[in-house]
């Protein structure tokens, strides 16, 4: 199904795409950078509407979410290609596909809900790929749902433009994942740029939507520690209960020769961000560590158990710890 674009301007026969903060200006019959927006005689075309190439019902903590809807299970949905061109994608088979990928499943809005339903979920994630590309059949669906009592969130490489975060007004929470802290990376290895995602989190942060931001640490690439302080000090200053994901690097697609992260350096990262302020900080990809549990920033009383993405235990009064009292960034079913 083809639709047009929720969000755009025409240009005297051109078309600029305001979904993302690429902002494309497109010629007659150009693609975007994301593939599957396409300037059709002066109408922006969205060729990807409800075609899914992924569904799953995950624990919310695979996104990762640790401090939204601990314990709970989300509708995952993904479809194809990406506004982004990562080397070390782990994703790459849906997110550098085009519209020909052969496993491409249609749905309509309503399809969304009704599996939802019948997965027995709590919440629909819009993830694998970026889902900002998206933009029309998630908000659609994503409207639909949240009537009928599911959470939505985002699982985004932070390049929604202002525009896409002000129309999706059913957005609980973001999980972005900020790739490294210095614009040469992103230039060279995804193709964007560091501060229009920042630019993006911040503008999410004043539109009240919950936020947890993933670091992979990648060696030699976004490992130096005079970055990774100047990451944890830009989230400690735009506010420092947003929850932290250092997760560990395993060689994927065009990154093959880079070796997996060292644990040391990802609870160097830690100790980082803890002497940064941050409250909430999490080792990812690092299955039985002590920091894939959720301790009081107060008191460091344990909180959260978790085994994987699994949740052994969640020990809260209220939204508060139930040693020191302390109030809690943490949203529960």
């Amino acid at each position: 199904m083809i639709v047009e674009s929720y969000l755009h301007e025409k240009l005297n026969g051109d078309v600029r795409c305001k979904t993302c903060m690429h902002y494309c200006i497109l010629k007659e019959g150009q693609w975007g950078i994301c593939r599957v927006r396409k300037n059709s005689s002066g109408k922006l075309e969205v060729h990807n509407y409800g075609l899914i190439s992924a569904i799953h019902l995950d624990p919310i903590e695979k996104k990762p979410f640790h401090n939204f809807m601990p314990g709970s299970k989300a509708l995952s949905l993904g479809s194809v290609s990406c506004n982004f061109r990562c080397r070390h994608c782990q994703n790459y088979e849906i997110s550098f596909a085009d519209l020909s990928f052969p496993y491409l499943r249609e749905l309509t809005p309503e399809e969304v809900s009704r599996l939802a339903e019948s997965y027995g979920a709590d919440g629909i994630s819009w993830t694998y790929n970026e889902p900002a590309i998206m933009h029309e059949f998630a908000l659609d669906a994503s409207r639909i749902a949240k009537k009928k009592g599911y959470y939505i969130t985002y699982v985004s490489n932070g390049y929604m433009s202002h525009e896409a975060i002000e129309q999706f007004d059913v957005l609980d929470a973001v999980n972005v994942d900020v790739k490294a802290f210095n614009e040469e990376f992103y230039r060279k290895i995804c193709k964007a740029r560091l501060s229009r995602v920042t630019e993006c989190v911040e503008h999410l942060s004043e539109r009240g939507i919950f936020i947890e931001i993933t670091y992979l640490i990648i060696p030699g690439h976004n490992d130096d520690e005079k970055e990774l302080k100047k990451f944890a000090r830009w989230v400690s200053g735009l506010n420092p209960r947003i929850p932290v994901h250092f997760s560990r690097f395993h060689p994927d697609f065009q990154m093959l020769d880079v070796p997996p992260t060292p644990v040391k350096t990802i609870e160097r990262a830690i100790s980082i961000a803890r002497d940064e302020g941050l409250e909430y900080i999490y080792a990812g990809n690092v299955w039985g560590h002590r920091y894939e549990n959720t301790y009081c920033p107060s008191c460091g009383e344990l909180l959260i158990a978790r085994e994987g993405f699994h949740v052994r235990e969640i020990n809260l009064k209220g939204d508060k710890c139930p040693n020191c009292g302390y109030r809690q960034n943490i949203v529960l079913k």
